[in-house]
Formats: C-alpha cells, sequence, structure tokens
C-alpha cells in the first residue's frame, strides 16, 4: 500500500519511522476534481517511496485541519519532520505536486507555514 488514510494501523506504523516526509492532501469525496486527483495523487506515491502520502476527506477527518480552511481543492501539506514546508492549494495536475516535492529535496529550504503540532497524532487517531 502507498496511499494512507487517517486513523488506520498502516498508517500508524508507517509514521513510527523517523524524519519520514508527509505528504497530505486535504479534499473531499464530494468534489469531482479530487475523484480525478486521487488514483494520480496514489500512483505519485509509488514513486516516492521514501515519502508518507496521506489522503484526507475534510468531511470526515475536518479534526485535522485545526483553524485551517480548505478553499479549494487539492489543498496539499508537505510535512518533513517537525517543519511543515508547504500548505497550500495547487493546480489538480499531479506533476505540479511532483515538482513541489522534488523542489522540497533541495537544500536550504526553511518552513512556510504551520499546521496544528498535533497533526501526525491525530492522523494515527491518538487524539
Amino acid at each position: 500500500m502507498t496511499l494512507y488514510f487517517p486513523n488506520t494501523p498502516a498508517l500508524t506504523q508507517r509514521l513510527t519511522v523517523n524524519d519520514v516526509t508527509l505528504v497530505v492532501c486535504f479534499c473531499a469525496a464530494w468534489c469531482d476534481a479530487c475523484k480525478e486527483y486521487q488514483p494520480k495523487f496514489e500512483s505519485l506515491a509509488a514513486q516516492h517511496p521514501q515519502a508518507c502520502f496521506v489522503w484526507v476527506d475534510i468531511e470526515d477527518h475536518s479534526d485535522l485541519l485545526g483553524d485551517e480552511d480548505v478553499e479549494n481543492f487539492p489543498t496539499i501539506a508537505i510535512i518533513e519532520g517537525n517543519q511543515t514546508r508547504f500548505l497550500g492549494t495547487i493546480l489538480p495536475h499531479i506533476e505540479h505536486l511532483d515538482r513541489l516535492i522534488m523542489a522540497m529535496r533541495a537544500p536550504g529550504k526553511t518552513q512556510t507555514t504551520r499546521l496544528p503540532s498535533d497533526l501526525v497524532d491525530a492522523l494515527k487517531g491518538a487524539v
């Protein structure tokens, strides 16, 4: 499995790896663009096995967003260690996310925004 979902044993196990890069897609089941994006997101996950790709339906897991609002889809978060490297909406073209992930590997990048500090615990279902 290369695509994970919140509150599942598989995700909990995957998140035990230290310093895993977390790539989270916040979408909604009712969104047509999200329905088309999900298989592409899963395919991209297979191309980046070092990262943990998580699909979050905001209707089912709105608590994972804290005070953040998702206004457009897909909204992506890329988290490395305790740093949120990216949080924002991107165009629903998987190539854009692939380029973003590759850019995140470049040295010297810094945190750009913050997600709730307990996001990883919430994804595991520990909150």
